[in-house]
C-alpha cells in the first residue's frame, strides 16, 4: 500500500468531515431537545446568522450553502418560534434582513456550548497537550491556509 502524502491525508479528512451525513447528524446531535423550530436543518441558519450578523436570504444562502427559498423557509420556522425576525435593510428599503432575536442569541450560544462540549469528549483520550496543539494548528491552517 502507498503512503499518502499530508495532502492526500488532509483533503480525505475534510471530505469526511464535510460530508452532508456528518453535519446533519451532528446537528441532531447538537439541537435534541432545544425546541420544536431548532433541529438539523434549520441549525446552518441560526448558527450562520450568529456567524455573520443581519443577512438577506439571498445572502444567508450563499454562506451557508442553500438556496434562497431553502433559507427562506427555514427562517420562517425559526420567525414562527420567536429566534429569527425580519427587519427592514436599511440600504434597500424593498428589501429585509433576517436577524437573530435575544432568544435565537441565546439558543446559539446553547448550541456553541453543546458543540464545545462534544468537542472536548472526543478528544478527552489524546494525551496532554495533543488537542491543544490540535486547535492552534487548525486554527492556523483556517486562517492562513487554502481557504482565505
Amino acid at each position: 500500500m502507498e503512503k499518502k502524502d499530508v495532502g492526500h491525508e488532509i483533503a480525505d479528512a475534510l471530505g469526511l468531515l464535510l460530508r452532508r451525513g456528518t453535519r446533519q447528524e451532528l446537528y441532531r446531535t447538537l439541537t435534541e431537545g432545544v425546541g420544536e423550530a431548532v433541529d438539523e436543518v434549520t441549525y446552518p441558519i441560526i448558527s450562520g446568522l450568529a456567524r455573520t450578523g443581519p443577512r438577506s436570504a439571498a445572502e444567508l444562502a450563499s454562506e451557508v450553502g442553500l438556496d434562497r427559498s431553502g433559507v427562506t423557509r427555514r427562517a420562517t420556522r425559526l420567525e414562527t418560534a420567536g429566534l429569527v425576525r425580519r427587519t427592514p435593510d436599511p440600504g434597500d428599503r424593498r428589501a429585509t434582513l433576517l436577524t437573530l432575536t435575544p432568544e435565537g442569541a441565546a439558543t446559539v450560544e446553547l448550541l456553541r456550548r453543546r458543540l464545545a462540549a462534544h468537542i472536548e469528549a472526543s478528544l478527552s483520550s489524546w494525551p496532554p497537550g495533543e488537542a491543544e496543539a490540535f486547535a492552534r494548528h487548525l486554527r492556523r491552517f483556517v486562517t492562513d491556509g487554502p481557504f482565505t
